[in-house]
């Protein structure tokens, strides 16, 4: 079985010819990785980045992770896998359980929205697992390049109310996007992991 891809312009390729770029199942785990670890930093014992620093860049991480997901990764899994359109969409609704608890996140919160990464790492995880039995290396490759670009252009807060599936998402998720890293620009609001390695502006 193959998975369904948008199209791509022609490129004179033939039919041995590899995309370049990182697989999907490997770009979405490592980011899981990261996500997990940047919560048990915010968590654990030890030195914590300030809650000024490390909330905005755990929010906008998840934020550009969960639209990124939700453009290409479960489309894909619920296309290749039909048996999977339960998990698909529960997967879909513990999303928007997150964005929901994001918005306005404080330390009081953060609990909560660390069990939530905790059961969406596990569930989308098991997702990626599944969408690896059937796909091939080359349809892992296309979409992890489409994921990476969606997620430059993804929003950087919670946005709970926008559309979860294709191709409204592919519209409204870019749209929306432009508008947050103006505000963040504006602002100064940290938003990337490289972010809390560096000392604050002063």
């Amino acid at each position: 079985m193959t998975v369904p891809l948008p199209p791509l312009p022609p490129a004179g390729e033939d039919e041995g010819f590899r995309p370049g770029g990182r697989s999907i199942a490997d770009i979405v785990d490592a980011e899981h990785r990261q996500l997990r670890e940047l919560v048990l930093r915010l968590t654990g014992p030890g030195p914590q980045p300030a809650p000024a620093r490390g909330l905005p860049v755990l929010t906008a991480a998840l934020s550009r992770h969960l639209s990124a997901e939700e453009q290409y990764l479960l489309p894909a899994v619920r296309s290749a896998r039909p048996d999977t359109a339960d998990r698909v969409d529960r997967a879909l609704a513990a999303d928007r359980a997150l964005l929901s608890a994001l918005q306005g996140l404080t330390d009081d919160g953060l609990a909560d929205v660390a069990a939530l990464v905790h059961r969406h790492v596990e569930e989308a995880g098991a997702l990626v697992a599944a969408l690896r039995e059937v796909a091939s290396a080359e349809e892992l490759i296309r979409l992890g390049n489409r994921l990476e670009i969606a997620e430059e252009a993804a929003p950087t807060r919670p946005h709970p109310g926008t559309p979860t599936t294709p191709p409204w998402n592919r519209v409204v998720e870019p749209a929306v996007g432009v508008v947050d890293k103006v505000r963040d620009a504006v602002t100064g609001r940290p938003t990337y992991l490289a972010d809390l390695t560096e000392p604050p502006p002063g």
